[in-house]
């Protein structure tokens, strides 16, 4: 009898390229029913369209909201729980990234076994949150995440292992952003307002942007960030914005720019694929040396004006050299970059739980 393996794609697209890979891996498996639970027509055909045999059972939940349908403004996840009870509870296995489908531990009768594949690499202490802790098996990126997670007492040796970074399989080439040969800067804003350079300094960084010589620039705020504040502007030529498309969330900038300016998103792991340089801004002045929550600021400059942005990257070409050991250690500790694809890792390691779950 087959086993049927339920994805919960009740986020924004951009978590969407963490659980495809393992779906689209469980889907060539004879023995393996894989369904994907969506209240957004449009997650499903972004799906769809990385899955031109059409292996994937996808499923239109019932969608709590009248708004118009998006691929970065979902109706509210509880309520799409709540409102599709029913349809999600009858399968035996549930994969997701994130962690608001932990509340339906709460629901009396709720046998469904959660399985969650921990979405981006990152450092902030906001990633590891008590509802973590309501999974039955949790899959991480790396040992870092693992150490972490089990330091907080939201796993245990048992149910937390290492899956890799599948995200990376779906990833686009590497390819010009601009008509010229400039350099290229990817600016990644995070959306914490406590953390984030944007929310109280946007102004001085685009300022700083705006003036910066022999560099063009892309702008791609975390979408979530993107969301909600105004849409970011700039008519300089050598300035271009992404305010969150399909391009803000495959990898297209990170594969494709030269050097990374940000604070603390978890996209700098993503960038590191390929050791380049990093610089940082620490504008709130944080005292982040021993603060775990900053342990990528190690692998690039951190500056604490937006005005000192030229020279440092004046200054990246030299500096860079001796960072790239750092960057190599950190990313190995963050993603395991194991010769077997995260994809299959991912997948043997949700079939033997489902295995369990279902006998």
């Amino acid at each position: 009898m087959p086993i049927d393996i339920a994805f919960l794609a009740i986020a924004e697209a951009q978590q969407v390229f963490h659980w495809l890979p393992a779906a689209l891996e469980l889907g060539k498996r004879a023995d393996v029913r894989v369904h994907v639970l969506s209240p957004s027509r449009l997650i499903l055909d972004l799906v769809a369209s990385y899955d031109p045999e059409g292996r994937l059972d996808l499923i239109k939940l019932r969608r709590p909201s009248t708004k118009p349908d998006s691929l970065f403004r979902l109706p509210s996840r509880l309520a799409t729980l709540l409102l599709n009870y029913r349809a999600i509870a009858r399968f035996p296995t549930l994969v997701t990234t994130e962690i608001t489908s932990a509340w339906l531990k709460r629901v009396p009768g709720f046998a469904t076994r959660l399985i969650l594949i921990k979405h981006g690499a990152g450092d902030r202490a906001g990633g590891y949150k008590q509802r973590h802790a309501d999974f039955d098996l949790t899959i991480v990126a790396g040992e870092k995440d693992r150490r972490r997670m089990i330091g907080y007492g939201l796993c245990t040796e048992a149910n937390c292992l290492v899956g890799g970074y599948a995200k990376f399989e779906l990833r686009a080439p590497r390819r010009p952003l601009f008509d010229d040969d400039k350099p290229v800067l990817l600016y990644n804003p995070h959306f914490d307002p406590n953390l984030s350079s944007w929310v109280r300094h946007g102004p001085q960084v685009m300022a700083a942007l705006e003036a910066l010589q022999g560099w063009n620039i892309i702008i791609a705020p975390h979408v979530k960030l993107a969301r909600r504040i105004p849409p970011i502007h700039s008519d300089r030529p050598h300035i271009r914005v992404d305010m969150g498309s399909r391009h803000s969330i495959d990898m297209s900038y990170t594969t494709s720019a030269d050097a990374y300016l940000g604070d603390v998103s978890s996209q700098v792991y993503e960038f590191l694929l390929t050791p380049r340089p990093c610089i940082f801004l620490n504008l709130d002045h944080h005292d982040w040396r021993e603060d775990q929550a900053f342990v990528h600021w190690r692998l690039g400059q951190v500056i604490d004006r937006a005005d000192a942005l030229q020279g440092a990257l004046d200054r990246a070409a030299d500096l860079q050299p001796g960072l790239v050991a750092a960057q190599e250690a950190a990313m190995q500790d963050s993603i395991d970059l194991s010769p077997v694809p995260a994809s299959q890792r991912q997948t043997a390691l949700i079939l033997d739980f489902a295995q369990k779950a279902q006998a």
